[in-house]
């Protein structure tokens, strides 16, 4: 059975069938929509009493119920300045070095850092020997993606490619997966360097978002496009340490690079299978 779903997905159209699920999920249906989220709710079981807004009536898209916010205060952000926090609700893909410039995806599999990039050799080589930490968000999870550490956006780089699924048994099965996936490549300059926000998006996502482009989009093709940010004066991004930077429309991935020497190991508890949740440590930051 899973060499038959394996097989599905690379024979059926995944970018007409992300489409049309895409203006369902965007349309305001009335009921139509509300009974979808219901039957969402059950069928995953979310846990709608950390929604800010609990009620499947309050959402008037599915969009709008899958981005739902958070009661506030219920994912508190770790202060301590040398502890990075886990950016998303989820659970740990895989982590560890980059070594000779790849990525260890699963059992047989890696991929390389400049192919995720989006071939880019001169910001592969910023992440040379450093680590890297790959989150899966399962649909039941909390949808907005959040600074694991304060950093300035000096680079935004969108990758065309496929839509497979990017659930662990996809990610057993189909070699590159991440970096052969459509995906958009933040950078941010941080005291320890930079770091690589790498969302990966999959079948039946609808859009991928981030908080200072909104959905990105760029015009159909195969063709690579890249937005270069100043990191300094007051047209300069700036998030914050816990600070919301995006979102799913629907579940996937995000990849995170860190520079050579930014990590003084992962945090006690972290490490490949473990449970995520936004704001609680993650990593330590090297002195």
């Amino acid at each position: 059975m899973d060499k038959v779903k394996i097989a599905l997905q690379y024979m059926l159209p995944k970018h007409l069938i992300s489409r049309i699920v895409g203006k369902f999920a965007a349309a305001e249906a009335g009921w139509l929509t509300t009974a979808f989220i219901k039957w969402f709710i059950k069928q995953y079981g979310i846990n709608m009493q950390e929604a800010l807004e609990s009620q499947p009536e309050a959402y008037r898209t599915f969009n709008a119920f899958f981005t739902r916010a958070l009661k506030p205060g219920l994912r508190p952000i770790t202060p301590d300045a040398d502890i990075m926090v886990q950016p998303v609700d989820g659970a740990v893909s895989q982590l560890g070095p980059i070594e000779d410039g790849r990525l260890f995806q699963a059992k047989g599999h890696h991929y390389s850092a400049l192919a995720l990039l989006g071939g880019i050799e001169a910001d592969a080589k910023r992440f040379a020997e450093g680590d890297f930490a790959t989150i899966y968000l399962a649909p039941k999870d909390y949808h907005r993606l959040h600074m694991p550490i304060k950093g300035t956006l000096s680079k935004m780089t969108y990758v065309p490619g496929e839509l497979f699924s990017v659930n662990p048994l996809t990610a057993r099965n189909v070699p590159g997966l991440f970096a052969r996936n459509e995906r958009v490549v933040a950078i941010f300059e941080t005291e320890k360097g930079p770091l690589a926000m790498v969302l990966v998006g999959a079948t039946i996502v609808a859009s991928i978002e981030t908080v200072w482009a909104g959905t990105v989009t760029p015009p159909t093709g195969k063709k690579v496009f890249s937005w270069d940010y100043p990191t300094e004066g007051p047209e300069a991004i700036t998030l914050e340490k816990g600070e919301e930077m995006g979102r799913f429309k629907l579940g996937s991935t995000v990849v995170m690079l860190f520079a050579k020497d930014a990590l003084d190991g992962f945090a006690d508890g972290v490490e490949a299978g473990s449970v995520t949740r936004m704001g609680e440590p993650f990593a330590r930051i090297k002195d």
